[in-house]
């Protein structure tokens, strides 16, 4: 499978060898970059797409929300993400579970609050009909 990384315009990847990363590996950094381009289109389809409907997401203040919570926040503009960076990633694979760490690079407006925000953090994946989805565990 061909993985057209460029097509994600508002996506950076740093930090790694592409062309070093086995086939696996390189579907679940497509799937989180995938994902990243999803937010800053605010493309709610495509988030549900490549997420699992139990996703909580946690906000760096702690603040918890279900699937459908975030994407209405990203939908209306209340979450409004410009380019994301994945800075460093480190993808391990084991059978259809996967993770990928790495530090998002966000320039967001977030709840009004505008700016760029660094975070590390682990995304987790399950793979399900053939398909790299975003986990909790």
């Amino acid at each position: 499978m061909k993985y057209d990384f460029e097509q994600l315009s508002n996506v950076n990847i740093t930090g790694i060898d592409i062309s070093s990363l086995n086939e696996e590996e390189l579907a679940v950094l497509y799937a989180q970059a995938r994902y990243c381009q999803a937010m800053t289109d605010a493309d709610i389809d495509t988030m549900r797409e490549l997420v699992s409907e139990d996703m909580v997401f946690t906000h760096m203040s702690g603040r918890q929300q279900t699937r459908e919570e975030y994407f209405s926040d990203v939908a209306d503009g209340s979450l409004n993400y410009f380019t994301i960076g994945i800075a460093d990633p480190v993808i391990k694979v084991d059978g259809d579970k996967a993770q990928i760490t790495y530090t998002s690079v966000l320039n967001a407006n977030a709840y009004g609050a505008r700016g760029t925000y660094r975070m590390k953090g682990t995304h987790r994946y399950e793979k399900r009909d053939g398909a790299w989805i975003a986990v909790n565990r």
